[in-house]
């Protein structure tokens, strides 16, 4: 038994069929699609590290079917670069040494996309933490995340202004 799933992903609208109806929407990612940004680290969504936005909300595809998700649009890492300028957030990640290893990164970063997407925060750096908690950084790069949280937020605030 296939089933095919339409979906668009990073702006690309893709055709997919799926041989079992069990896979996940991150095997699906980076299995057969080749985006290997959202990484597989607990499978039980309890660190983040796959974290995805489908239809501008924040998942972890670790626990998506991805039979779900027929005729989402799904934004991963790789699509939130516009070419060689880097997203606001992935600037302030690097302004800030907000990351260590790296292996979290990714996640932090489209969590932090869809967190101020959201518009829920403010300016308030317990609310981010607490907004951010289903990120963990076994680094404890925690106080640059908070730090490009906030400097992102300006950042993309001051784009908004000069439009």
């Amino acid at each position: 038994m296939t089933l095919s799933i339409s979906l668009t992903v990073n702006g690309l609208a893709r055709s997919i069929t799926l041989d079992d109806p069990r896979v996940t929407l991150l095997d699906l990612l980076r299995e057969r699609l080749d985006l290997t940004g959202a990484k597989k680290g607990c499978d039980r969504g309890q660190c983040g590290a796959c974290t995805i936005l489908v239809n501008g909300r924040r998942i972890n595809a670790c626990l998506a079917l991805a039979l779900s998700y027929d005729g989402a649009d799904i934004l991963t890492i790789e699509g939130v670069a516009q070419g060689d300028e880097l997203h606001p957030v992935q600037s302030a990640f690097i302004d800030h040494d907000a990351l260590q290893c790296g292996f979290c990164t990714p996640g932090q970063i489209m969590s932090v996309i869809g967190l101020l997407r959201e518009a829920q925060t403010g300016n308030d750096p317990e609310r981010i933490r607490e907004a951010m908690s289903g990120n963990l950084c076994r680094c404890g790069a925690y106080i640059g995340i908070t730090e490009a949280v906030l400097d992102a937020q300006n950042r993309m605030a001051d784009a908004e202004g000069h439009r």
